[in-house]
């Protein structure tokens, strides 16, 4: 944080030093004051000063800060809202590691046609499989570009192991092997306990017919309006696709459903993330604690995780007792904005929200009504006391 910003939040700067601050005056560097701008335009005296200051900031100067993985947080998450976003640095900000994954999938999802063109280009959506299946269901994704796509997600292996060879498939590091067998040690006698339960993904609230894609029984394809004469070839490869990479992600499930609770626990350390992608849903308690245990699981999973309301509320409580993903503010955000989130967590971790967040969450329909009352309140003591927590 910059230190100028540290005393104006504590209120000890003078009128006249807020007033040039706000003009993006001070005599401190481009990454300093867009961090002290974005603070003051949620200040009643100086915001619209503010707000126009960023407005108008040098388009490379701005690029600069907002490539760097460094820069604070709410400067990035200012510049990605909808409302500030400028065409020109959307591409820097895209590519920039710090923008967590479930933005840009919400990016890919409801982007404009211009949104999608950057998409498109980036080297880092195109290199994200859950980016991609996104941004090829968006409206502005034409046919030909959707299939595209739905090609470049990469394939799973062809071959289908047996359940004790899809266990000990991966060669785990020293540092993975010694947290697995920590966990082994310290649940044991749950472990011996669950031995017999078998796999059982967590229900799809928006999809229920994932939920039994484990079962081994092959869904029939969706019944749709017969297309036109002309667009036979092209619907018929594109439903030839979609049936392929289907019937191999129901491959792996059906390969993770054969498991038993203590090789689909090792599975959760030593396996790939569309393993634990799977695993996380497990209807398993111990499951799912051992993906989040993995020294494998990346934080870019974990803020997935915390945003999606197709998991168990064990899930959200061990995410919010493990310290290294409770430092993530990416992470705490999803938590307390999930509807699925137990309440006694979200009131805990609502009061280390920024007010820009704490202004959107008081409106968000999703949360239960205490989540946006007490995010009113806190929005209203943070923007009128100088941010102060």
């Amino acid at each position: 944080m910059a230190p100028i910003l540290e005393l104006i939040k504590k209120n000890a700067v003078p009128v006249n030093v807020m007033r040039s601050a706000a003009m993006g005056s001070l005599p401190i560097s481009a990454d300093e004051t867009l961090e002290v701008l974005v603070y003051l335009t949620n200040n009643s005296l100086f915001g619209q000063d503010a707000r126009m200051t960023l407005a108008r900031w040098d388009a490379q100067s701005a690029m600069d800060v907002l490539g760097k993985e460094t820069t604070a947080p709410d400067v990035l998450l200012y510049f990605w809202q909808e409302q500030n976003r400028r065409p020109g640095l959307m591409p820097t900000l895209i590519e920039n590691p710090a923008i967590p994954e479930n933005l840009l999938m919400e990016l890919a999802g409801d982007g404009s046609r211009e949104i999608v063109n950057m998409l498109l280009t980036s080297a880092r959506a195109r290199a994200l499989p859950s980016v991609v299946e996104a941004l090829s269901a968006n409206e502005y994704v034409t046919p030909a570009e959707a299939e595209a796509l739905r090609s470049s997600i990469a394939k799973p292996a062809e071959h289908e192991a047996a359940p004790q060879e899809l266990a000990d498939a991966a060669e785990p590091s020293p540092e993975v092997e010694a947290a697995h067998k920590a966990f082994e040690q310290e649940h044991a006698s749950e472990i011996a306990a669950e031995e017999g339960k078998p796999f059982e993904l967590v229900k799809d609230e928006e999809t229920p017919s994932e939920a039994t894609a484990a079962g081994a029984e092959e869904a029939a394809p969706p019944v749709s309006d017969p297309p036109q004469k002309e667009q036979v070839p092209a619907a018929a490869a594109a439903l030839d696709e979609f049936e392929v990479e289907e019937q191999k992600r129901l491959t792996i499930l059906q390969r993770v459903s054969k498991l038993n609770v203590g090789q689909r626990i090792k599975l959760g350390f030593i396996g790939n993330r569309e393993e634990r992608a799977i695993l996380i849903r497990d209807t398993a308690r111990l499951v799912q604690n051992a993906v989040l245990s993995s020294p494998k699981v990346t934080d870019a999973e974990v803020e997935s995780f915390a945003g999606s309301k197709n998991l168990q509320e064990n899930v959200f409580r061990e995410i919010a007792r493990q310290r290294r993903f409770i430092k993530l503010y990416p992470v705490v955000r999803n938590l307390v904005n999930n509807p699925k989130c137990p309440l006694d967590i979200s009131l805990t971790l609502i009061k280390t929200l920024m007010v820009y967040d704490l202004k959107s969450l008081r409106h968000n329909k999703n949360v239960p009504d205490t989540i946006r009352k007490v995010a009113a309140k806190l929005y209203t003591e943070k923007a009128t006391r100088g941010g102060k927590n």
